[in-house]
């Protein structure tokens, strides 16, 4: 047995392997809040977004935009704030050391690029440092993150099977836990979420569903996410609803409806993006969706409790 994550100290959160953390999820009933930050943009005041994030509430950190190969996190070690004084730190302790200062499970976006998807935009190239692949899945397993999510931002041409394809790399090669799916279109002319993917997904081995919030991506409704939260649960998968079209930056009243309707339709985990600005979600909008789905008592908890125990 673990704790639940919503009321697990630091120490007992990174304590947790693959398996642990998502048996803490499931404990917590849905109301586990997971924030996505850009690392590549300038920090404010000498500290990373991602404390900021875990400071408003936030359970586990998803990094965006991290070259696995070429770690760099702006305002992670003194005077390396900007691009221009940032270095890679291929020593592996910087995700370490970024997991003391949050003491939340820290993820990294893979991006399963399929060299012929069928683009509905122009396609975005990518580093190979932030792709999914053997040698960044085994290098996100030395690094020493807690989550992966295997998912595509806009543009870069990841479509459904190329994500199914590496859920099955991602359980060989890494020993935490494994989030798959689509928060958009990442420039693909394919459905975002189908039941057929859906089902590829947890054949494949994934540990935790990802799909679009409802209200968040066109035609996709609670009848549809009610029916990937019931196939997810009964082949022992969780689900994470997802705001991943700058809709984060949409206000506090948007993020409470949201926050409530997505948890109705039955999800594990509620992430808040970062395309608000760029870089991550109003830090307003993260308390205001925790609030919503936890209430004022392990919302603030949760901000409250210190990194240290």
């Amino acid at each position: 047995m673990v704790k639940r994550l919503i009321s697990a100290d630091s120490s007992e959160m990174l304590a947790m392997n693959g398996a642990e953390l998502k048996q803490s999820i499931k404990a917590s009933e849905g109301r586990v809040v997971l924030s996505e930050n850009v690392v590549t943009e300038e920090p404010s005041d000498g500290i990373t977004t991602s404390e900021v994030a875990a400071a408003f509430g936030a359970d586990m950190i998803l990094l965006n935009g991290l070259d696995v190969l070429n770690p760099i996190i702006l305002g992670l070690y003194p005077n390396e704030e900007t691009s221009k004084t940032a270095k890679p730190h291929y020593d592996g302790q910087s995700i370490h050391r970024l997991q003391k200062l949050v003491g939340r499970p820290i993820g990294v976006n893979l991006e399963p690029v399929d060299p012929n998807a069928k683009m509905a935009e122009d396609k975005i190239t990518i580093p190979e440092g932030r792709m999914a692949s053997e040698k960044t899945m085994k290098e996100a397993e030395r690094l020493g993150f807690n989550f992966i999510v295997l998912t595509g931002n806009p543009g870069t041409g990841v479509t459904n099977a190329q994500i199914a394809a590496n859920i099955k790399v991602a359980k060989e090669n890494f020993t935490g836990l494994v989030i798959a799916g689509k928060m958009h279109g990442a420039g693909v002319d394919e459905p975002v979420v189908s039941e057929e993917s859906v089902k590829e997904f947890l054949d494949a081995g994934a540990d935790v569903i990802l799909v679009p919030a409802v209200g968040t991506v066109p035609g996709f409704d609670d009848d549809e996410l009610k029916a990937v939260v019931k196939l997810a649960h009964n082949n022992g998968a969780l689900v994470m609803s997802t705001i991943g079209t700058s809709q984060e930056g949409s206000g506090s009243s948007f993020m409470e409806n949201i926050a409530i309707r997505n948890k109705i339709d039955g999800v594990d985990i509620q992430h808040v993006g970062d395309a608000a600005w760029g870089i991550q979600s109003p830090f307003e909008n993260i308390f205001a969706l925790s609030k919503a789905i936890r209430g004022q008592r392990h919302a603030i908890t949760r901000m409250a409790r210190s990194i240290n125990r």
